[in-house]
């Protein structure tokens, strides 16, 4: 009996990922720390690497090294790979998780969807996984060809170097992973509209959640009988991409040095672009350190809500956010029920929206206080920066370069957090929900 209360408690799903993430990051730092894996002479120094396997495997995007000129062919390979393992093992474990926590059934041989996930009614492991890989490289191979004819064409590349182009920036996309090689950032490619909108598609696409694409597929002709994580999903992050779409056009609309800058047709394109990328895709087309305080600040806000559940984006998730407004909407209005599209929301679902949302602000705001211990760069800028790498956004205003190797852990353990955190939390604490048998006795304290 020990030895299977043992096993089965290694194999706890809130504990599964956390470690299968520590075992990638390992064995992605010591590829990256091969000579071989470098342009120049020598081998990575162990902090480079592990921070790059870091942010490679848990899909961010920060560097502390120019990744075009600083790794070789084969460390660019080596990252491809982290971020296509780390993409491919969140969108199945989350979307595995997603299932058991709703269905509230066992993971054997088969997992059947509960009510919030009915459409997910998938089989057994082996078809949620073989569907999810079917997707990934669907998606990620039409958007390599796109950008490799871009790059091609309109770039003058050699073939096979603009379908290697392609590839990985299909898979960096897809993965909102946010890491690029040379030419596929800042101004060189604000005027790149087949590029841009590549990977807009892949970012927005990677960052709805496998749950949600799946019921798409099916039933996105009756938008009526969608579960309410999928009305959820679309419907906020469609408000999301609208409102942070037009807030930046109107704060940096005259900022010479972003959007004032560039064309009409231009600045709407690269206004749209930062509103979606501030999502978790990690891609940008013009300095952040450039942008206007209220831009900066809402780039804070977005990269922390980040993209839906079981997605490769990352943040408290899109539910989460707009979960807890529905909450606090039924709180202003006196209601006992918090209710959302005619449904009414579980209260140990609010609770856990709650938990994920106060840990993520804790963890955020004590990574930050370390950052501020150890640098004296800008306020505004390493608070950026903590944000980013929580969220695993990968947008950065240059202080993760910038910071002492100390600094540079703290973001590694926030890029971990961040990304296995949340998945974590909800699995252990929908897993395991009960009640004890005693109550205390109840009194209310003053609040507000």
């Amino acid at each position: 009996m020990g030895q299977q209360g043992g096993t089965s408690a290694i194999l706890n799903p809130a504990r599964v990922i956390p470690l299968a993430f520590l075992a990638g990051i390992t064995a992605g730092t010591l590829l990256l720390m091969l000579p071989a894996a470098r342009a120049g002479e020598g081998h990575a120094p162990f902090i480079v690497a592990l921070f790059t396997a870091t942010s490679a495997l848990c899909v961010t995007g920060l560097t502390v090294v120019d990744t075009p000129s600083y790794w070789s062919g084969l460390g660019h390979l080596f990252i491809l790979a982290l971020a296509q393992v780390g993409g491919f093992g969140i969108m199945t474990g989350a979307t595995l998780l997603g299932l058991l926590m709703s269905g509230r059934n066992r993971l054997s041989t088969r997992i059947l969807a509960g009510a919030e996930m009915r459409s997910l009614d998938l089989g057994d492991v082996s078809g949620v996984v073989r569907i999810v890989v079917v997707a990934t490289f669907s998606v990620e191979g039409v958007l390599a060809l796109v950008m490799a004819a871009d790059f091609w064409w309109l770039k003058g590349m050699p073939p096979l170097e603009a379908l290697w182009y392609g590839l990985f920036h299909a898979v960096s996309a897809w993965n909102n992973a946010g890491f690029n090689l040379e030419g596929v950032s800042g101004a060189s490619m604000a005027g790149d509209y087949p590029l841009l909108f590549a990977l807009i598609t892949g970012v927005v696409l990677g960052g709805l959640g496998f749950p949600v694409l799946y019921e798409l597929r099916k039933e996105w002709r009756t938008p009526a009988t969608w579960s309410i994580h999928t009305k959820l999903t679309v419907a906020g992050s469609t408000l999301l991409l609208l409102l942070g779409w037009m807030f930046v056009l109107a704060a940096e609309w005259g900022n010479k040095a972003t959007l004032g800058g560039m064309g009409t047709g231009q600045a709407l394109v690269n206004a749209l672009f930062h509103s979606v990328m501030t999502r978790s895709g990690g891609f940008a087309t013009f300095d952040m350190t450039a942008m206007h305080d209220e831009t900066l600040a809402l780039t804070h806000a977005l990269m922390m809500i980040g993209g839906g559940s079981a997605s490769t984006a990352g943040g408290i998730k899109v539910t989460t956010f707009f979960l807890l407004g529905f909450v606090a909407l039924a709180e202003f209005r006196g209601h006992a029920d918090a209710n959302a599209f005619g449904r009414r929301i579980p209260v140990e679902v609010q609770r856990q929206a709650l938990l994920i949302a106060l840990l993520a602000v804790g963890t955020v705001g004590l990574g930050f206080l370390l950052l501020l211990m150890m640098s004296d760069l800008p306020f505004a800028f390493l608070l950026f920066d903590a944000i980013s790498a929580f969220a695993t956004v990968g947008l950065s205003t240059g202080v993760a370069a910038a910071l002492p190797p100390e600094g540079q852990a703290v973001l590694v353990l926030l890029m971990y957090v961040g990304r296995v955190g949340t998945i974590s939390v909800a699995a252990a604490v929908a897993l395991h929900v009960g009640q004890p048998r005693y109550r205390y006795p109840e009194e209310r304290p003053i609040i507000g």
